[in-house]
């Protein structure tokens, strides 16, 4: 003799396959956006923001700066700009003039 299932049995086994898929859902939109993080990494990391071209890192007294190879466009990563305000003033001016 077979027995039907109850209304509770199946909502119970209906909400479990609710479950699984809605994991399977996340994890393939976790997988997704990772895989679209790292492709506009690969596509914009040490390019210009302005132009679009590599950007040449310069090392000037411990401060990584990357300049841009084709607008010589200067841009400080994180923290750069703290590190550069710390100079003195004749520091500072000899820091920026290496970029005329």
């Amino acid at each position: 003799m077979i027995d039907k299932p109850s209304e509770h049995e199946e909502e119970y086994f209906v909400r479990k396959e609710f479950e699984r898929i809605k994991e399977v859902e996340e994890k393939r939109r976790r997988e997704l956006e990772e895989n679209e993080k790292e492709r506009m990494k690969d596509l914009h990391y040490m390019h210009c923001p302005k132009c679009g071209m590599q950007l040449v890192e310069i090392d000037y007294r411990g401060i990584k700066i990357d300049r841009c190879s084709a607008c010589d466009g200067v841009w400080l990563d994180a923290g750069e700009l703290e590190a550069v305000s710390r100079f003195e003033t004749t520091v500072k001016d000899k820091f920026f003039s290496i970029f005329k």
